[in-house]
């Protein structure tokens, strides 16, 4: 670790640390990333995910056992004292006090949040330029969870984009990045300014917008199968009320998984894969 030194902390009040402090706190996610245009990936995998898609860290925080499996990628972006990029290292229990939490996973790092492209341009820059045949929509998701769980599914089942609606759960929250397994910073996303008139800007590009929810005149979705439009967009909604009445109204088609066993729905993030399954091309 010559080439790489190391900041080591003891008092987990250190100013330097206010990036990592009490993670836990609700407050961290409402306030402090977006407000310094930051967020925290935890584990080597993830850390690793987020630099090689061009996110850059700010600093890191681990346990010195750590350091070893970052070696290389501290090397590539210029960590240490004397760079731009700190690397912290403390006691388990120093780490502990400093986060809320036991840091088992590895390495935290604090990453610069890279800005959101406008919606057209995302949808347009998909497929390397080719524009984007399948996104997934999120309407009022707040779980981080499921947030993480959907972009899982999308970027394996080829789903070209996800967008979420202004009051969506931040893909970016720490916990959705540790279940997405570092998957939100391969599917392109980003943010709709106004909600539900932004769908207007799918429709420009020639999405057929679909949305899964539950109604009379709803299809299933093995109709959409058997015959679906060239680009699709599928919307999901929050968990436990699901779609808006104005979502729903906005879209151009109502679709159903159909259901037995005397289950009427899934849960938001199984609804997801079911539906990018039956729909990829």
């Amino acid at each position: 670790m010559a080439r790489v030194p190391i900041h080591h902390v003891t008092d987990p009040d250190d100013e330097r640390l206010g990036d990592y402090t009490r993670l836990t706190d609700v407050a961290l996610r409402a306030k402090h990333e977006p407000a310094k245009g930051l967020y925290i990936a935890e584990s080597s995998t993830v850390i690793r995910r987020a630099v090689a898609a061009g996110h850059r860290p700010r600093s890191f925080l681990m346990a010195e056992r750590w350091l070893p499996d970052l070696t290389d990628l501290l090397e590539e972006v210029g960590a240490g004292p004397d760079g731009d990029v700190p690397v912290f290292v403390g006691e388990a229990g120093v780490l502990e006090a400093i986060t809320g939490f036991h840091l088992h996973r590895g390495a935290l790092a604090a990453m610069h949040r890279p800005p959101l492209a406008p919606v057209g341009d995302l949808l347009a820059q998909a497929r390397e330029g080719e524009g984007a045949r399948r996104v997934a929509v999120l309407e009022d998701v707040v779980d981080h969870t499921n947030v993480g769980a959907v972009f899982r599914s999308a970027a394996a089942l080829g789903v070209d984009a996800v967008l979420v609606s202004p009051r969506c759960a931040d893909p970016l929250y720490r916990r959705s990045v540790r279940v997405s397994m570092g998957t939100v910073f391969q599917v392109p996303w980003t943010r709709f300014e106004a909600w539900p008139d932004g769908l207007d800007v799918l429709r420009a590009q020639g999405f057929t917008v679909a949305a899964l929810a539950l109604a009379d005149d709803a299809r299933t979705l093995d109709e959409l199968e058997a015959d679906p439009p060239e680009r699709l967009a599928l919307v999901l909604g929050t968990e436990g009320d699901g779609l808006s009445r104005a979502a729903v109204e906005a879209a151009d088609v109502v679709v159903r998984i159909p259901m037995a066993g005397g289950v009427d729905s899934l849960n938001v993030a199984a609804a997801s894969a079911v539906a990018f399954w039956a729909t990829r091309r």
